[in-house]
């Protein structure tokens, strides 16, 4: 994760939550990532930039289960967390976590076979500036691979901005928040790339994710987009219980229970790119 998003407090419990639903877009990512290239006389290496917890990091090395992988965090909570699943894998690889920012991180060229980021990016800002090094760090074949929310212009993100920057709360959460350009369109991520000398598959997907429960909306972001918020209230439980019932009956309001449970339309962009064998 990126220094802005290490300021927020992190909890690995809370995101993990609705980990059935987070899951899905890395599963559709990695359906699309390629074999890596053939190396010799090493095991394949792979990197998962802003790995959080680990829990789809480990999905790697089911697909991979010979290879070196290693998953980049500079949230302690998270590392913590994935720390669990360090070791050797079933296929004679091995899974290591490591501390890193993703606003610096910079491999050696030749580095990598493949660098996985789910769900991080969104954090960097200017992030497709280090597309450069990190293509460089892949080997001959390599494939560079990420998917980023989307869905910045969305109510549950709007609300929370607007809500913020009110004159109740703008003193203590003005500025806090990322805004609709935190992202760039998968148009833009295929020309950055392309003109890299990669290989590029670009697309966005929009999940229609239902959820259950009481609040379901409030109690996803409260585990994402919402930690900068927690973070900045979180020696003030008066003050943070007060916003999460203003916050949450705009949410209420924006995305209704219903029979089948609350749809939260949720959009996507990914990205593979491949560099070139030469």
């Amino acid at each position: 994760m990126s220094a802005a998003a290490a300021a927020a407090t992190w909890d690995p419990l809370q995101y993990l939550r609705h980990s059935d639903h987070r899951t899905r877009p890395f599963t559709d990512l990695l359906g699309r990532v390629p074999d890596l290239p053939a190396a010799e006389g090493r095991p394949p290496r792979i990197a998962d930039l802003g790995c959080g917890p680990g829990n789809v990091t480990r999905l790697l090395a089911r697909r991979w289960p010979g290879a070196h992988i290693t998953g980049f965090d500079n949230s302690p909570q998270m590392l913590a967390e994935a720390e669990r699943l360090a070791g050797p894998t079933d296929g004679g690889g091995r899974l290591d976590f490591a501390a890193a920012d993703a606003t610096e991180w910079a491999p050696a060229p030749g580095t990598y076979d493949l660098i996985l980021s789910n769900a991080t990016l969104q954090w960097v800002p200017d992030h497709a500036d280090s597309f450069p090094a990190w293509t460089a760090a892949l080997t001959p074949g390599g494939t560079f691979a990420f998917q980023v929310p989307g869905n910045f212009g969305a109510p549950s993100h709007v609300l929370m901005r607007e809500l913020s920057e009110s004159a109740r709360w703008r003193d203590r959460l003005g500025g806090r928040l990322r805004h609709a350009d935190a992202v760039l369109t998968p148009e833009a991520y295929l020309e950055r790339l392309a003109g890299l000398g990669c290989e590029v598959d670009a697309w966005e997907t929009t999940y229609l994710h239902v959820l259950e429960g009481e609040d379901p909306v409030l109690d996803w972001v409260k585990g994402t987009g919402l930690r900068p918020v927690l973070t900045a209230l979180g020696d003030d439980a008066q003050a943070r219980e007060a916003f999460l019932a203003e916050y949450g009956a705009l949410l209420r309001e924006a995305y209704p229970a219903r029979e089948h449970g609350t749809v939260f339309p949720f959009r996507r962009v990914f990205a593979v790119a491949r560099r070139g064998d030469a």
